[in-house]
């Protein structure tokens, strides 16, 4: 059975870098870090103080004003990166067949900061003062939700919650569902919002964090020898999807083909990869196998690359045993270094990142890197964006249980 063609027409962005693509890409290519002091809550007392907080983000601007206090701020982006993935897509979803129009976007943890704003009103004033939207303001599939009511989306709806592999298990379940013929159009990403004290608290506590608080644009260094921990980050990532005749169709401006999509578990560890790379391995050989793709076709890794220790040395071992020694002549790059780790949103934002990439033939840098990490020795587009023809591009999402998703996304050819 020939399996139907899918293509990316929309992107939105909503991250540290700014309210929209063209100010996130700009900030990318321009190698500008959009990390900073935490400014959500005081964090003078916290290990960590720094995060790649979304700034000037008006929730008013996308949803109506009395719609606001009824859900949290993951929902927020993800309507408002939807809104933005209609829009660049130019999709007239009302005359679209809501049947076939479906919907998954994921968030790794959901509507924290609601459970401690509520958690507050509840220790001191009473379970009387509990919003009757703490509920549906707070859980997972509820950007989903939202999105697909706002849209009228009536197809297939799902909201993964894989930890960091969120965003692109969303991307990749939505590929399939197209490709298989259960819809013609779908949202995909993933949004978070967990710049919280409990949030920032329990990652410090768990020593995953950079301290780097005096030289926050200097903290994300995915690759550097004196990489110190990730920082946090948030926003929102969302991809429209079509099935690549019906976006022809309608004369959609097309970004790139997704192509490859695989999945594995490392089957070690709650929060540490396998020491052999083996679940990394065999992910990016899925993805590969999945697009009918070679290492050798491969231009380009958007990276999970997250500034910690054992995840970027294990990425490496892993990258050099899919890709052998092709693994020094392919560009490897980690935009988290500018954006931040943007936990279940981090999978859309980056996918959206590579189709850009494909479209304007410019790679992104990895900023930070200074001192060269002997066990990390790829070329990782250090500090500075680069011109390159790119036809296909590879991108991984690792998530905490050992989860792991890789994208598979080539230039688009009749």
């Amino acid at each position: 059975m020939n399996k139907r063609r899918v293509v990316v027409t929309g992107i939105g962005m909503i991250s540290p870098l700014g309210i929209g693509n063209e100010p996130t890409w700009q900030g990318l290519i321009e190698g500008r870090s959009g990390v900073g002091r935490i400014t959500k809550f005081d964090a003078t007392n916290y290990a960590c103080q720094i995060a790649g907080e979304v700034r000037g983000f008006e929730p008013e601007a996308w949803i109506e004003k009395k719609e606001v206090k009824k859900s949290d701020t993951f929902i927020h982006y993800a309507i408002a990166a939807a809104q933005i993935a209609v829009d660049d897509a130019k999709l007239d979803y009302k005359s679209e067949d809501s049947d076939r129009f479906g919907v998954i976007i994921g968030s790794g943890i959901g509507g924290l900061p609601l459970i401690e704003e509520m958690h507050t009103k509840l220790m001191e004033r009473g379970p009387s003062r509990i919003s009757p939207f703490f509920i549906p303001g707070l859980i997972v599939n509820l950007a989903a939700g939202h999105v697909s009511i706002r849209f009228g989306c009536r197809g297939p709806s799902s909201a993964p919650a894989t930890a960091c592999a969120t965003g692109a298990h969303a991307i990749g379940d939505a590929f399939k569902i197209i490709q298989r013929d259960d819809a013609d159009v779908m949202f995909a990403g993933g949004s978070e919002a967990v710049i919280t004290p409990l949030a920032v608290g329990g990652f410090a506590a768990m020593r995953a964090l950079s301290t780097r608080n005096d030289e926050p644009q200097r903290a994300s260094r995915p690759w550097d020898l004196n990489r110190d921990g990730f920082v946090i980050g948030e926003g929102a990532g969302i991809m429209l999807l079509e099935e690549r005749a019906h976006a022809l169709a309608r004369g959609a401006k097309i970004y790139c083909e997704v192509t490859g999509y695989g999945m594995s578990s490392d089957a070690y560890h709650i929060s540490s990869p396998s020491e052999d790379g083996g679940g990394m391995i065999r992910v990016m050989q899925r993805a590969l196998k999945d697009a009918s793709l070679a290492p050798r076709d491969i231009d380009y890794i958007n990276a999970h690359g997250t500034s910690t220790a054992v995840g970027d040395r294990t990425e490496t071992m892993a990258i050099k045993g899919v890709f052998g020694e092709q693994a020094y002549k392919v560009a490897v790059s980690s935009t988290k270094s500018m954006t931040g780790h943007l936990l279940g949103a981090a999978g859309g934002l980056e996918s959206a990142i590579c189709a850009l990439v494909i479209t304007t033939g410019i790679l992104p840098p990895t900023i930070n890197y200074e001192t060269p990490d002997p066990e990390c020795d790829l070329d990782y587009v250090p500090n500075k964006a680069r011109q390159k023809k790119v036809r296909h591009v590879l991108s991984n999402s690792f998530g905490f249980g050992g989860t792991n998703a890789t994208l598979l996304f080539s230039a688009h050819e009749q």
